[in-house]
């Protein structure tokens, strides 16, 4: 007797050992690979349950949805009953004048979690930042484009200068030659004939005097308004032409021959 009591003692005990190694399954409890991979199993079918579950709600509310809207107005629709009663057609279009939509204003259904106008304002901060980004690169090109502008300007004026003064003193030493040829000692002016080593030195003399002194030097003329003077002195006294390099006989025959008295006039 005591013997089957005792048995039965030992099964009750192993069967609530059973039963509680199903429920706990804390780490560090020593709990059966069989017990343990039966219950992983079936918490991995709960969840699958209920993600099939919300899964399957999404899509009916989808679809019902859909075909909803894709449905067309019905004389059950109070709207499209008003609308039939003031002489409406199905598939014409709204207005007095039918120029109206035909299809209804489609709804846009709204699935973020953002306030409303949240989408319109990222869209047109885009559209902004877009823009200042091209004005950037407009103004960098219009930049580019003033300096490339003035560097060319420069390097233009740069070597009409040079060719001024290359004009000049060849004009200057026309002038020293024909002088000579005609006896005249001295230049009208200075300038007119080409510098001296001398006259260099006592020019640059005297600009250490003007500037010790600090008195204001007296404007000086231009290359092109030297050059000029200096061309017309050598047509008028000696009938010559620095840009076709010949001395006419008079001033009929440089009239007829020479194509003017500047530098484009011979380009």
């Amino acid at each position: 007797m005591n013997n089957i009591v005792e048995e039965e003692e030992e099964e009750d005990y192993m069967s609530e050992a059973f039963i509680s190694s199903t429920q706990d399954v804390r780490p560090g409890i020593p709990v059966p690979r069989r017990v343990k991979e039966s219950y992983q199993k079936e918490e991995k079918q709960k969840e699958s349950n209920v993600k099939n579950r919300q899964k399957s709600l999404k899509e009916v509310e989808k679809e019902r949805r859909d075909s909803v809207l894709n449905e067309a107005l019905s004389n059950k629709n109070k709207g499209f009953a008003l609308l039939q009663k003031m002489g409406y057609k199905k598939g014409q279009a709204l207005g007095k004048k039918g120029d109206g939509i035909v299809e209804p204003i489609p709804l846009n259904i709204k699935t973020g979690r953002s306030g409303i106008g949240h989408e319109e304002m990222k869209k047109r901060k885009a559209e902004e930042n877009l823009e200042n980004f091209r004005r950037k690169i407009q103004m960098r090109q219009q930049a580019e484009e003033r300096a490339a502008d003035d560097f060319r300007l420069r390097m233009r004026s740069k070597k009409e200068e040079q060719k001024l003064e290359g004009d000049l003193r060849k004009s200057q030493r026309a002038c020293l030659q024909l002088d000579e040829q005609k006896d005249i000692s001295s230049p009208r002016e200075a300038w007119y004939w080409p510098p001296t080593d001398t006259q260099e030195e006592d020019s640059e003399t005297e600009e250490e005097k003007e500037d010790d002194d600090d008195e204001v030097p007296e404007q000086e003329i231009s290359t092109m308004e030297k050059l000029q003077i200096l061309t017309s002195y050598l047509r008028g006294q000696h009938v010559y032409c620095i840009w076709c390099g010949t001395a006419y006989e008079d001033e009929e025959d440089m009239q007829s021959n020479c194509p003017g008295d500047t530098s484009e006039d011979h380009d």
